[in-house]
């Protein structure tokens, strides 16, 4: 089994071992707030125990309705904004292809809805729904978030002209509130399949929950599997108090004190690009967890190699207000070496034989020490190789250290009271009844 290690090695020039120390009983209380529930946002603690309590039954009534829904769809659109398709996306987009479009499937291909307000995306969407077979997975709370709410009226109505209203209804899935809100009463009365969001799980904290099962189960990919990644790191977090046996602790606790150092920025760096949506998945985690009261590390990523010949440049010369976090993957899931060339015109003929996992490795390995002798601290996450267990484990990790990481920051890390803002002043121009 492999474990997720976090190295702070290439951090420490950057603090003294007695800082470290001294901010231990910080994080170590941050973890029993979030064991105890006796701080701000305790209301929406249900993701810590999630792993190990989800209902068996549930997960079983999930991957049956993915396969009957396969078994009509060449493809699905999720409907969804932030957590309610971010948490899906990032584990989908990490074990399919990259190319994954434009080959033929067993499991529907998975698009997205919800998201975006832009009209040319939903032109283009309905001209692929026109040709193709689909079903649709809408989430939503309340249903009257504007983003999807307006991409389900949109693909509803598409839906229903293709197939039918009753026909239509048989492939539309709603992940909802168990009692009410808009979205609740609609699938109630339209006879659609519905599947709970639990009260007490944030959006940005519900990959666990139907919300991300129920895509990744259509897309073909192993929850149960991913369910024990998370159940194993679950343990390691809840059971273990000292930096050395507990990696979401030692994460925490380093990037709070490189923040209290005047490091404002983290940069979320790696060298896989199917890992991009986690990335961004990972900035919703942590932007709007800890973005408040004008405090916060700013969660920015980059992908290497490609982002050295463009963003590299800052990251090695520009204001050193940043720390930086690199996902390690030790093994890839296959193997491409370097053919011979008798002319070698190219120059690179010193390196056949090599396969790329060792070339790239050499690129990580050269951008840790030139950023660190640039004067940024490098925190590595390491794992094993990118597989449902795995993303799982990263997927807890990272919810456990950002509710530690903010509640020793002092802010509610389960709230996100600035998001409305945007929403009042969009509702005043569009003269929504009330703004």
């Amino acid at each position: 089994m492999d474990k997720l290690k976090v190295s702070i090695n290439h951090a420490t020039a950057h603090f003294t071992g007695n800082e470290m120390t001294a901010l231990l009983p910080e994080v170590t209380a941050a973890k029993e707030h979030l064991l105890k529930g006796d701080a701000p946002g305790n209301d929406f603690l249900g993701w810590v125990d999630l792993p190990a309590t989800i209902d068996p039954a549930i997960v079983g009534r999930i991957k049956a309705e993915a396969e009957r829904l396969s078994s009509i769809s060449r493809l699905m659109v999720v409907v969804g904004i932030g957590g309610s398709y971010l948490g899906a996306r990032m584990v989908i987009e990490a074990l399919q292809s990259e190319f994954a479009s434009m080959e033929k499937r067993e499991k529907p291909f998975i698009v997205y809805a919800g998201n975006t307000l832009a009209e040319d995306y939903y032109h283009q969407l309905l001209s692929l729904l026109d040709h193709e077979d689909y079903s649709v997975c809408v989430i939503s709370k309340s249903g009257t978030t504007t983003e999807p709410a307006v991409a389900f009226r949109i693909v509803k109505a598409h839906l229903e002209q293709k197939y039918g209203k009753a026909a239509a209804a048989q492939r539309i899935v709603a992940i909802t509130d168990a009692r009410r809100g808009a979205l609740h009463d609609i699938a109630s009365q339209e006879g659609y399949p519905m599947y709970v969001i639990p009260d007490n799980v944030g959006g940005r904290y519900s990959v666990l929950t139907p919300v991300g099962l129920l895509p990744i189960a259509m897309a073909g990919y192993n929850i149960d599997r991913m369910l024990a990644g998370a159940r194993d790191m679950r343990d390691i977090c809840i059971n273990n108090n000292t930096l050395d046996d507990n990696p979401a602790l030692l994460y925490a606790a380093v990037r709070n004190l490189l923040y209290r150092k005047g490091l404002k920025v983290e940069m979320l760096v790696s060298a896989q690009p199917n890992l991009r949506y986690l990335a961004e998945w990972w900035k919703q985690l942590y932007g709007e967890s800890e973005g408040k009261d004008h405090k916060g590390l700013l969660p920015h990523s980059l992908s290497i190699t490609t982002d050295l010949h463009s963003m590299g440049q800052y990251m090695q010369d520009g204001e050193r207000m940043m720390m930086e976090t690199m996902l390690r993957v030790d093994r890839p899931n296959s193997s491409v070496e370097i053919p011979s060339d008798e002319k070698n015109l190219d120059g690179i003929n010193y390196l056949i034989g090599k396969s790329l996992t060792q070339i790239n490795d050499c690129a990580v390995e050269g951008t840790i020490k030139a950023h660190v002798d640039g004067g940024v601290p490098v925190v590595e996450i390491t794992v094993g190789k990118i597989d449902e267990y795995t993303l799982g484990q990263l997927i807890y990790f990272f919810e456990f250290a950002c509710g530690v990481s903010g509640y020793t920051l002092g802010v509610n890390p389960f709230d996100q009271p600035g998001v409305e803002s945007y929403k009042r002043n969009m509702f005043h121009l569009l003269g929504k009844p009330g703004f």
